[in-house]
């Protein structure tokens, strides 16, 4: 039996961005070894005319939604099986099985396992669901699975999956309902001294889940002079001893979600971690003042946003030295609180934006209460040309000693993400049909 999966890109060309995909070093660690798989990441190589393969396997998130059921609809055969995976597949299993004869919602870990034993007994059901409770595996980001591709020199770790928090407009929280699973301590720190890159990114939502949990790790990894990144909540800003302790064990930069300079948005968005943080300016002093740089997300279309907003905001990350942000619109992910929301009070102007032929990456996809959708594309867009500037980086790169201090890192992350930008702003989702 040959198994073939694919890691499906949102558009056409090769990223600069790409990481190695999770799912690729999943199956490596749980299919059967008496199993040919083969692995193809579109994001950064081309995908073959043919696939000879019994079953094909594709990893879709919604930005690439239509694009992996272009992709299906061209390689489907009689004698082949078309498996869907992922955030997208998971929240709308009927849409995805309209291209595919089997969806695993949720994790893959038992989902995957379940349907291989089923499919070689010729009893494979439509629909698998993950009832995984346990911590999770250990896995291998220098499998055989990446071998003879090129991604970014950042090695990848993972000691969670899920999110305690329950922000309205998050996918995560929806395919997860606010559960945390961890892996144990001795399982992360082998996985990590098996890695050969220098600087680490931990893939977690969020890796705070308690202080607890979070202490034991940053202890542990100590020892292993690695530097690292992570994507961490608004709550850890002022707690001093947790930021000493990431900054001795090699914390470089924090990834944290930001997403908005109005209390009355992040109330609406239930953003409780950064509701309780008086003043933003004070969290990314205290967070700079122990040495670690701060890559900020920020979402606009909220009810209290409207064009001028979007360019205060970009100003705030200028002044306050931010290593890295997003600016990002709005965009109601299915199955969320977002989505059902909008779509129930008939704010959105395509109902499933994800498989609109002329839907391009920056385009808004409903309608915001202070302003048109064509000024929250535009500013957005602006926000980003404007931050990312070659002008801006010189500036916060000089303006603020973290940065400085890492300006190899600095310079780097911010050379790929001013590229990133230029080439997906505008451009078609999903790419040529296939």
């Amino acid at each position: 039996m040959k198994v073939t999966l694919i890691k499906v890109s949102m558009m056409d060309g090769k990223g600069y961005d790409a990481m190695k995909p999770l799912i690729f070093a999943i199956f490596d660690a749980i299919t059967p070894r008496d199993i040919e798989i083969e692995y193809i990441d579109e994001r950064i190589e081309p995908l073959p005319e043919i696939i000879n393969s019994d079953i094909i396997a594709l990893s879709v998130e919604t930005f690439a939604a239509r694009r992996a059921y272009n992709i299906a609809t061209k390689y489907k055969t009689e004698n082949n099986h078309i498996v869907m995976g992922g955030f997208h597949p998971s929240a709308v299993p009927e849409e995805a099985l309209e291209y595919c004869d089997t969806v695993l919602i949720g994790d893959a870990e038992d989902t995957w396992l379940e349907f291989l034993n089923d499919y070689k007994n010729g009893t494979a059901k439509s629909t698998y669901t993950s009832s995984l409770k346990e911590s999770l595996i250990p896995i291998n980001f220098n499998s055989p699975a990446f071998k003879g591709k090129k991604y970014n020199k950042i090695g990848l770790v993972q000691f969670s999956r899920g999110c305690k928090f329950k922000c309205d407009f998050c996918s995560v929280s929806s395919f997860y309902h606010c559960k945390v699973r961890q892996k144990r301590i001795d399982e992360i720190v082998s996985e990590i001294e098996n890695i050969r890159e220098k600087i680490l990114f931990f893939i977690d939502d969020n890796i705070f889940l308690n202080e607890k949990s979070a202490t034991e790790l940053f202890n542990a990894i100590k020892p292993l002079n690695k530097k690292w990144a992570c994507q961490i909540s608004m709550d850890i800003a002022q707690n001093n001893r947790l930021l000493s302790i990431m900054k001795e064990s090699g914390c470089v930069l924090v990834l944290i979600g930001f997403e908005t300079l109005n209390t009355e948005n992040l109330t609406l968005m239930n953003k409780t971690a950064n509701i309780n943080i008086k003043t933003y300016e004070k969290a990314i002093q205290n967070i700079n003042r122990h040495g670690i740089m701060i890559w900020a997300t920020f979402v606009h279309g909220y009810d209290n946003d409207d064009a001028a907003s979007i360019n205060s905001t970009m100003q705030f990350a200028i002044k306050n030295n931010l290593a890295v942000a997003n600016f990002n619109p709005l965009i109601p992910m299915p199955d969320t609180p977002l989505y059902k929301r909008l779509e129930s009070n008939n704010k959105l102007i395509f109902k499933k934006w994800w498989l609109e032929k002329d839907y391009r990456y920056g385009d808004t996809v409903f309608y915001p209460e202070k302003m048109t959708p064509e000024e929250l594309k535009q500013g957005c867009k602006n926000a980003r040309f404007i931050f990312n500037s070659y002008k801006s980086i010189i500036k916060r790169l000089l303006g603020a000693k973290v940065n400085r201090k890492n300006a190899l890192l600095f310079l780097a992350i911010n050379i790929i993400s001013r590229k990133e930008i230029h080439r997906k702003q505008g451009k078609i989702i999903g790419g040529k049909d296939k």
